[in-house]
C-alpha cells in the first residue's frame, strides 16, 4: 500500500471547521494556538466562530485552512499514520510542503497571507470572477476561452480537477460570457463561484512577482518526500525547485487530474484528504474509482480512516 495526502485549497473553509478534533485532540489544539502566535491574531476564534465574511476574506482563509489542515496531519501523525507522498490543491500546496518538511508551519502562514492579500489586491473586488464549468469536453472549454478572451477579455481554463470539470477565470464580464456560450450550447453546466478573484489565471502575474519578493526571504528545504506540483503534475523534492513552483504556481493553471493520475500511475492505491470538506476525494473518485479515498477532516472521517489504515 502506498498513501498519498491530499490537502484542500479555498472553497472547502466554513465556520466551525475542525471543531470535532480540536476538542478531541490536544496536538490540534496545540497547531491552532501555534498559529494564533505566528499571525499575531484571534485566527483560531475566527476558524471557531466566524463572522463568515471574515473567515472567507482571502487574506484569513488562507492561513486558516492552512492551520486546519496541519492539524489534521498532526492527529493523523498521532496515530501513526503516515504519507508516502503529497499534493495540495492550490493553497493547499503550502500545506502539503509544510507536511513534507520543505517549509516551516509558521513561515507558510506568514506567506500565505501575504499570498492571500496579494491575490486579492491583482484583480480589485468585482472585476474578476470565477465558474466551475461541470460535464463540458476539456477541450471544447479552453476553445470558447480563447475566443471570448480574442473578442472581449481575459478568460482562461485555471482548474483542471477531473474528467470533465474545468474552472475557468478571468475578467467578470468575459467569464459571463463563457458561460452563456456553454449554456447556449448546451455543452455543460456552468456555476459561479463564491470567490472574490480570478486565482490562477495570467490576471494573478502582479501577485506572483509579489509573492517572489517574500519567498526569496523564506527559508526551504528539500522534501522528506515526493510532492506532485500543482504546475508539472510531476514530482519534486528540492528547495530550489519548490521554490521556483510556488511563484508560477500563483499564476498558472492548476493540473490536479493529471497530478492524481501520475500518483496512481506511481504506485498511490489510497488517498487521504488531510483537512475539512470532501472537495478533492470526489475529484479523485471521478479519476480513478479503482483507488481507496478517505477523509480525515472530522471525527467521523478520522475514524473511518483509523479502522481501515489500523484495523483500530
Amino acid at each position: 500500500m502506498k498513501t498519498a495526502f491530499i490537502f484542500p485549497g479555498q472553497g472547502s473553509q466554513y465556520v466551525g471547521m475542525m471543531r470535532e478534533l480540536f476538542d478531541d485532540y490536544i496536538v490540534a489544539r496545540n497547531v491552532f494556538h501555534a498559529a494564533d502566535a505566528a499571525l499575531d491574531m484571534p485566527l483560531l476564534n475566527m476558524i471557531m466562530y466566524g463572522p463568515e465574511e471574515s473567515l472567507q476574506l482571502t487574506c484569513n482563509t488562507q492561513p486558516a485552512l492552512l492551520a486546519s489542515s496541519i492539524a489534521s496531519a498532526a492527529v493523523l501523525r498521532q496515530h501513526g499514520i503516515q504519507a508516502d507522498v503529497v499534493a495540495g490543491h492550490s493553497l493547499g500546496e503550502y500545506s502539503a510542503l509544510v507536511y513534507a518538511g520543505a517549509v516551516s508551519f509558521e513561515d507558510a502562514l506568514i506567506g500565505v497571507r501575504y499570498r492571500g492579500t496579494f491575490m486579492q489586491e491583482a484583480v480589485p473586488v468585482g472585476q474578476g470572477a470565477m465558474a466551475a464549468i461541470i460535464g463540458a469536453d476539456v477541450s471544447g472549454v479552453v476553445d470558447i476561452c480563447a475566443t471570448i478572451t480574442e473578442k472581449l477579455d481575459t478568460v482562461e481554463a485555471v482548474n483542471f480537477n477531473c474528467p470533465k470539470q474545468v474552472v475557468i477565470a478571468g475578467k467578470s464580464e468575459a467569464v459571463n460570457a463563457v458561460i452563456k456560450e456553454v449554456k447556449q450550447q448546451k455543452i455543460g453546466k456552468a456555476v459561479l463561484l463564491p470567490v472574490s478573484a480570478p486565482f490562477h489565471s495570467s490576471l494573478m502575474e502582479p501577485a506572483a512577482e509579489r509573492l517572489k519578493t517574500v519567498l526569496k526571504n523564506t527559508e526551504f528545504r528539500d522534501a522528506r518526500i515526493p510532492l506532485y506540483s500543482n504546475v508539472t503534475a510531476k514530482p519534486v523534492t528540492k528547495a530550489v525547485t519548490i521554490k521556483r513552483m510556488l511563484v508560477k504556481q500563483a499564476a498558472s493553471p492548476v493540473l490536479w487530474e493529471q497530478a492524481v493520475r501520475n500518483m496512481i500511475k506511481d504506485g498511490v492505491d489510497t488517498f487521504v484528504e488531510v483537512g475539512p470538506g470532501h472537495t478533492l476525494s470526489n475529484f479523485v473518485k471521478k479519476i480513478d474509482d479503482s483507488v481507496q479515498v478517505l477523509q480525515a477532516g472530522d471525527r467521523e472521517g478520522l475514524q473511518n480512516t483509523l479502522k481501515v489504515l489500523k484495523g483500530a
